[in-house]
């Protein structure tokens, strides 16, 4: 699986990690949905540190296609995050 953190890089995610990286991202879109700062600041920070724990960065000249699975820059706050998923819609 391919994770783009924006700001970052991208990262090739082993799949044997994927359960842990989606139960994060579960974590992180609940958060969002409850409108729970301290808990989307949580499990964003634990979610963009498993990434880049499991995968490997891919160099700019290795990136094609898409991304699976895109994830605010470590710094997001909830309000970017919905004006972010808002200009997707």
């Amino acid at each position: 699986m391919i994770v783009r953190i924006l700001g970052d890089a991208c990262y090739d995610v082993p799949a044997t990690d994927l359960p842990a990286i989606e139960k994060l991202d579960d974590a992180l879109a609940s958060a969002l949905d409850r409108g729970d700062e301290a808990a989307f600041a949580t499990a964003l920070a634990d979610l963009v540190r498993e990434v880049r724990h499991v995968g490997s960065e891919r160099q700019p000249d290795d990136i094609e296609g898409t991304s699976d699975l895109v994830v605010p820059h470590e710094e997001s706050n909830l309000a970017e995050v919905r004006a972010l998923l808002a200009e997707d819609a």
